[in-house]
């Protein structure tokens, strides 16, 4: 009986050694599996996701057109010529500006025609303290219009203006 049991057992190890291999082949399957099904679950989100948002945003094509506004209005001003800060140079240096006042609505023109002479008066006292140097490249000039645009806009309050803008800028 002895032999017999152990004849089984040695014949039970060589079906067990069959079987490694089919259970090795299992288990590389089902991550395998796992993974498809992951992937598969994300591209299901991810396009439902999609969907989703195109459902909910409009595209721009069919947003309806927003009524223009009121043009804006323009007000001239006159020229305005001063000498430059020069901090002991040789030579004077002198600017001149022709501007122009953009308001929002021609209502303001009316208000903003007796109060003239304190916006050139506010323009020459501004642009008279500047030195040659503040006017160098894009940066300078945007900060001396964005100057005036604030002080102009102290002078007019409450009344507002959008920009200053310049016709003609020389510098000589």
């Amino acid at each position: 009986m002895a032999a017999k049991a152990k004849k089984q057992a040695d014949a039970d190890l060589d079906e067990a050694d069959d079987d490694a291999p089919a259970k090795g082949k299992g288990k590389r399957k089902l991550p395998v599996k796992l993974i498809g099904m992951a992937a598969g679950g994300v591209l299901l989100l991810g396009g439902l996701g999609y969907g989703g948002y195109m459902f909910m945003a409009k595209p721009a094509h069919h947003a309806p057109k927003k009524q223009a506004g009121k043009p804006a209005v323009f007000v001239d001003l006159p020229d305005v010529l001063v000498n430059l800060s020069n901090s002991g140079a040789d030579r004077t240096q002198y600017l001149k500006v022709k501007v122009t006042l953009e308001l929002p609505n021609q209502s303001l023109v009316d208000k903003i025609k007796p109060l003239m002479p304190r916006v050139l008066d506010v323009f020459q006292t501004y642009l008279r303290e500047l030195r040659p140097t503040d006017l160098d490249g894009s940066a300078g000039l945007y900060r001396m219009k964005e100057a005036l645009t604030r002080r102009v806009n102290a002078v007019v309050a409450p009344s507002h203006i959008t920009a200053v803008l310049f016709k003609e800028i020389v510098v000589q």
